[in-house]
């Protein structure tokens, strides 16, 4: 892989609603990460961005991740990424991953010298 893959759930995506119907929602997590895009541009443009489904298994984060109940937004880290001291690093079937917002945001700062998240 040359780029990170960040894994997200697409805003909008119906889910059930407790009362044997559905409703429509989005991902407050997912929609955290889309911020930190829309503030700094640039750090789309280096990454390969995948929707995943609401259902598990969530197919793409299974080809990189295995088997697992994967959270959305995950980065799966390119091969070379310099991670640096970042502590939330994880790992499955080869690949480095981080599996939340704030760490993916944090993992951002080291990496593209944006600011922290508070």
């Amino acid at each position: 892989m040359k780029k990170d893959m960040l894994f997200l759930l697409a805003p909008g995506f119906e889910a059930n609603d407790g009362d044997g119907g559905k409703r429509r929602e989005f991902c407050p997590e997912c929609a955290e990460i889309w911020g930190v895009l829309h503030y700094y541009p640039a750090i789309k443009e280096s990454l390969d961005i995948c929707y995943e489904p609401l259902a598990h298994p969530r197919p793409g984060l299974v080809t990189h991740l295995g088997e697992g109940a994967w959270n959305c937004p995950t980065l799966v880290l390119a091969e070379d990424a310099d991670a640096g001291p970042f502590a939330g690093i994880k790992s499955a079937k080869g690949a480095r991953y981080i599996d939340n917002a704030r760490d993916i945001a944090r993992y951002f700062a080291h990496r593209f010298g944006t600011p922290l998240p508070r």
